[in-house]
């Protein structure tokens, strides 16, 4: 059984093992691939973000936040980011994820869910959220600049909660 729970310090190298091989490989998410540790979870485990892990067999597999999508008269929106660790995939981590930080993003009071950045050819991050209730309400062409494609389209991904 997957459990969700919110990230602590002590889990900050199991988060960074998780988002290294994530970001190097320079296909999903727009960070530089070669950004320090120390960037990633100053980001990652930010005061501005609430962070949690999935654990799987006393294992961190997974790892997302949730924070405002805007400030101030934008921030009843919420924003996520979701990683898993390559050797957790099929196992439901991402969905498990997906489905808690959509009823955590209730709790904590937000109206809606957006994603700004979903790469186009990251279709099975798309049928995901799709299945979890997301429509695309845009497509931004040229958004991405995949290590292999060159520069690719991005959805912007919706959900009412």
């Amino acid at each position: 059984m997957i459990e969700i729970r919110h990230a602590t310090s002590a889990d900050n190298e199991q988060i960074w093992e998780i988002i290294q091989p994530v970001i190097s490989a320079g296909e999903t998410y727009v960070f530089a691939p070669d950004s320090s540790r120390e960037k990633m979870l100053a980001y990652w485990c930010g005061p501005d973000k609430h962070t949690y892990v999935a654990v799987l067999d006393g294992l961190v597999v997974g790892t997302f936040v949730l924070k405002d999508n805007q400030p101030d008269l934008g921030s009843h929106i919420a924003n996520g980011s979701y990683m898993t660790l390559a050797s957790a995939s099929g196992q439901g981590v991402g969905r498990a994820m997906g489905a808690f930080s959509i009823n955590e993003a209730k709790r904590l009071g937000y109206k809606a869910m957006q994603f700004n950045i979903v790469i186009k050819t990251n279709e099975l991050a798309v049928q995901l959220w799709q299945k979890l209730g997301f429509n695309i309400i845009g497509e931004v062409p040229e958004a991405f600049n995949h290590r292999q494609h060159g520069l690719i389209n991005a959805y912007i991904m919706y959900r009412k909660l």
